[in-house]
């Protein structure tokens, strides 16, 4: 029976490595595997799911108007598993259409992404995969300034610590460190 999973972590947590990794196991065994991520990301290039390590892919970008059950639905051969990169950017109409790959088509979906953002709040996306996914991991990683479980992300401008702004700006370790509670309200920069 398919589910709908929800892996989450902090900045740094490994959560792209994961989806190369699941995909690439799948496809060992020749199992087919459709692989999305946000089209506002653009660290790397627009749809390309890229680790910090090095390894990158290319995937479907998710813009506010694609329809991902359509997609899915479509594809020939039928995946054996959806893997999402980057779900935090996803709107609500979009995890309501990976819950119905799920339960209409059969077929697993992993989304992977922040959980808050730089001020403690959650994402759009992340809030309805919360609300809406079958299992919820969290993937852990340590504080940037302590031993800590980092829990949170602190954005940073030039080496300060930033909590106004958009919710939304795309950055990587020059913008963002993952931090315990601790450290996000007094960083030690």
């Amino acid at each position: 029976m398919a589910q709908l999973f929800f892996k989450y972590g902090a900045m740094n947590s490994g959560k792209s490595i994961e989806i190369l990794k699941v995909a690439h196991n799948y496809e060992e065994q020749n199992k087919t595997v459709l692989i999305f991520t946000s089209g506002i990301d653009t660290r790397d290039k627009i749809g390309y799911v890229s680790s910090r390590i090095g390894f990158s892919r290319e995937a479907i970008p998710i813009f506010d108007e694609t329809n991902i059950y359509n997609i899915v639905q479509e594809y020939e051969p039928k995946p054996h598993c959806v893997l999402v990169d980057e779900v935090q950017f996803l709107r609500k109409e979009h995890v309501l259409e990976l819950a119905k790959i799920v339960d209409e088509l059969n077929i697993p979906v992993m989304g992977f992404g922040l959980k808050n953002d730089f001020q403690n709040e959650l994402f759009e996306g992340s809030k309805y995969l919360l609300l809406y996914a079958d299992k919820i991991e969290e993937m852990k990683t340590i504080c940037w300034f302590c031993e800590r479980k980092a829990i949170m992300n602190l954005r940073v401008d030039n080496g300060k610590p930033v909590y106004t702004g958009d919710q939304i700006q795309i950055g990587g370790h020059e913008s963002y460190y993952p931090v315990c509670r601790k450290c996000h309200a007094n960083p030690p920069l």
